[in-house]
């Protein structure tokens, strides 16, 4: 049985307890025939560098398919790098999904994995996995607060006795600091920058505390005034304030799931703290951040850009145990 995180940014994919494929989720399609050209990294190191006739697709935005083609067709790929080519029956597959997704978008996760091979799914919920992964005991009655930062996925939930018992989720996750950055870009210096570059300038530069000490990058893309080549030497602090307008929505979304949960379960979480998982996670200060904001203890999982496949690998293991928690 496998584990598979379909995230908004890479695909991660956990079998007998070892991540045995982590890749981008994009996938380069011939414009034409859509026959696969190229998948993950590669695929992602052809963006904004293509011909016309290829296409290169993010199939997965917001933790929802938004193409299907390009999905089937990129974890087609992906399931035979992992189960081999020759492979003759499909394998059980466990896959989380955002707790907020519709049951079409639901059923067309399903659907996408067995026509790219897949014997059997089942669905758990992202936060639920999460907490598993990063070893929350979710049986207990005693509450607990999972803030799960996906690319494309922020959610907040409170578990206990096994389930979810509040849950709120809003349809953007790191991601979304990219396209702040590439705003804030064309207004300021008139820049327009590709993908990849908006990235490294979010894992060199984000914080969301000032750093004691100012660090800069120095970035290219293309003037908008004379469509030329140009380079520019981006701050820290700049992208720190760009960060504190994001990581407010986060604060409110926790607040407004601690307002709608009993006293009980508030004291329990005040008792045992939040967990942070999700790549997003690992953005320096924000532990720091969320816990003098929202006054409880806030801690990073180990690994936290695992956690929720390290989950559906742990129900994977401890069938009886978690089957329950299932879709």
């Amino acid at each position: 049985m496998l584990a598979i995180d379909i995230g908004t940014s890479e695909i991660i994919i956990l079998r007998d307890g070892d991540v045995v494929l982590q890749e981008p989720a994009v996938v380069a399609v011939d414009v034409e025939n859509r026959k696969r050209i190229a998948i993950g990294s590669e695929a992602k190191k052809m963006m904004g560098r293509s011909p016309e006739y290829i296409e290169v697709i993010e199939p997965i935005r917001s933790g929802v398919i938004v193409d299907y083609e390009g999905a089937r067709l990129m974890l087609k790929s992906y399931l035979q790098d992992v189960m081999g080519r020759n492979w003759f029956v499909g394998p059980e597959v466990i896959t989380a999904v955002p707790c907020g997704n519709t049951q079409v978008e639901q059923r067309a996760v399903i659907d996408v994995l067995l026509e790219a091979g897949a014997r059997k799914v089942y669905l758990i919920d992202a936060p639920l996995a999460a907490a598993i992964g990063a070893k929350v005991p979710i049986s207990d009655v005693f509450g607990n607060m999972i803030v799960n930062l996906g690319g494309g996925v922020i959610e907040v939930a409170v578990i206990a006795s096994g389930g979810i018992v509040k849950v709120k989720q809003i349809r953007q996750g790191g991601g979304f600091v990219n396209d702040l950055i590439f705003d804030y870009l064309v207004s300021q210096y008139l820049l327009a920058a590709g993908k990849q570059v908006l990235e490294d300038i979010k894992i060199k530069l984000l914080s969301v505390v000032k750093l004691k000490k100012e660090e800069f990058i120095d970035i290219g893309g293309r003037d908008l005034l004379s469509g030329l080549p140009k380079k520019i030497r981006l701050s820290s602090t700049e992208v720190y304030e760009l960060a504190r307008l994001d990581m407010e929505k986060i604060v409110t979304l926790m607040k407004s799931v601690l307002e709608a949960t009993s006293a009980e379960l508030v004291s329990d979480i005040i008792d045992r703290g939040v967990i942070l998982t999700g790549a997003f996670a690992k953005t320096r200060g924000l532990d720091l951040w969320l816990s003098r904001e929202i006054g409880i203890p806030v801690h990073v999982a180990l690994e936290p850009e695992f956690s929720v496949v390290r989950g559906i690998g742990m129900v994977t293991d401890n069938w009886d145990l978690y089957r329950q928690s299932l879709r």
